[in-house]
Formats: C-alpha cells, structure tokens, sequence
C-alpha cells in the first residue's frame, strides 16, 4: 500500500510539474508583450489621451482615446499578442485622421497595465471597458470592435454579449488550441492549454455586421481559418483577402481601403464622403 501511494504522489508530481510546466511555456507563447508606458504625446498622437481605469478586481488597464468626428463611429480596438500601443500609433493615427474615434485597450502587464495576461482576465477586461466607453456617452450604436489578430477571439467574445453597431475581424483564427495543434503538432496542447481563445464556440452568438481582412500568405494564422469563422457568424458577413499579403501587413494591399469602405457601408448618412479626408 506504502508503494502504491507513493507511486500515486510520483504520478501527482508529475503531473503538476507537466502542468504548470505547460502554463509558463503557453505564456511565453502566447503573449510578448512591450511592458513600457508611453504616452500618446511622445507616440506623436497629439489628439489621444491616456485613461488609466481600475477593473473590478483592481487591475489597472491603460486605455488611450481619440474621439471620433460628429456622427462617426468609435473602433473599440483589441490589439494582437505582441507589443502594445506604441506599435500600433500609426493605425490609430489613421483611423482618427480619417474622422473616426479609437479607443484602444492594452492587456494586463502590456503598456504599463497591471497584472498579467490570460484570457479569462482579458475577456472580462475587453467586456468592463465597453462599458466604459458606454459609459463615457458613446451609444452602442457607434461601436465598432476591432480585433487584431489575438484581439479577434476577444472581439467575438465581447460581441456575443453585448451590443454592438458591427465587427471588424482582422486574421481570426478559429481557436488558439487549433493554431496550436498546426505550429506544435507534437505537443499535447488540446489537453494543456487553459488560453483557449475558442472564437467559434461563440462566433454563433454574433449578429453584428462584420467585416473580416486576412493577408492570404498569412504564414502564423491561415487565411482558412477566416472563412471558418465567417461561416459560424450569424449576422452579415463580408470578407476581403489579399494575396500575397502576410499576418500584419495586409495594410500595404489595400486593407485600410477595404475597411474605409465597409464602414461608409455601415453608416452611409454620416460617413458619405469619407474618402475626402487625407487617408
């Protein structure tokens, strides 16, 4: 009996050892982060300001806002697994250029937020800071989430739940378990991963518009994977790829133009002759 418990405690041990072993590696995968706070001055965005809010659990999130021209919507904007705002500077200076509003949050440890990252606790943060930008005066009906990458599987969780005037998906994969089993296929991690990010478990609740980009050389999340997430949404669906472009640089084929459009699309009265602003 003495041997078979302590073959029991051996198994135990082993397997918490696999398992936290597991959550440090799906980690260090999963999430890069730049952890510096930078400003939106010294990111030159001028006409962006910095809201520290404090979640429920007292985590404090880094948000940068710019407000949207009259009438036009706000990209509530959920960005990928890497760097934080300073990356993306540059596509919120467009957006705003353009005339509309962003509100981008940085998740847990990124940026010069608290905490660290995990998908239970980014979802929940994603959902309170909608709430925030409802809470500021912007009615739902003038927000547009925007998931980037990771930030897609957030995008469509927060718009199973709430309301939304539409959905921009920009690479969405159908799961982080499935992008995965296809770069690991030798590891385990349809058992180990606790960060499943599972974006078709709930793309069914979405009525949302949507518009979906994906660069079809996309060598990190195929361009497939797209169309299996287009396929599980249950609102309307328009979807534009572009060959020859990659994960993130589907902006120099023409995505932003695509996106332009769909969004004049979606509120015609207010964003007729949007292309009349320097892009």
């Amino acid at each position: 009996m003495m041997i078979a418990l302590k073959g029991l405690g051996l198994l135990l041990a082993l397997a918490l050892l696999v398992h936290f072993g597991a959550q440090a590696i799906q980690q260090r995968l999963l999430y890069a982060p730049d952890t510096r706070r930078t400003s939106p001055a010294e990111a030159g965005l001028s006409n962006v300001d910095e809201r520290e809010l404090v979640m429920r659990d007292g985590t404090r999130i880094l948000t940068w806002w710019g407000a949207a021209q009259p009438g036009r919507p706000t990209l509530l904007y959920f960005h990928g697994n890497g760097g934080s705002f300073v990356t993306r500077s540059e596509r919120i200076r467009k957006y705003i250029t353009h005339g509309y509003g962003v509100v981008m949050m940085t998740y847990r440890g990124f940026g010069g937020s608290t905490g660290s990252p995990n998908e239970k606790a980014n979802v929940a943060d994603a959902k309170e800071v909608y709430e925030a930008v409802r809470a500021s005066g912007i009615s739902a009906n003038r927000i547009v989430l925007y998931g980037e990458s990771l930030g897609s599987g957030i995008a469509v969780q927060v718009a199973a739940e709430k309301d939304v005037a539409g959905l921009i998906l920009d690479a969405p994969y159908t799961s982080i378990v499935d992008l995965a089993f296809l770069h690991y296929p030798h590891l385990p991690a349809r058992w180990l991963m606790t960060d499943r990010y599972e974006t078709l478990k709930f793309a069914g609740k979405v009525t949302a518009p949507t518009l979906i980009v994906h660069g079809e050389a996309d060598d990190i999340i195929p361009v497939s994977m797209s169309a299996d997430v287009a396929a599980a949404l249950k609102g309307p669906v328009q979807r534009a790829t572009f060959p020859g472009a990659g994960h993130s640089d589907h902006y120099l084929f023409g995505s932003y133009d695509k996106i332009y459009a769909w969004l004049a699309t979606q509120f015609p009265s207010k964003t007729a002759g949007s292309n009349a602003i320097a892009p």
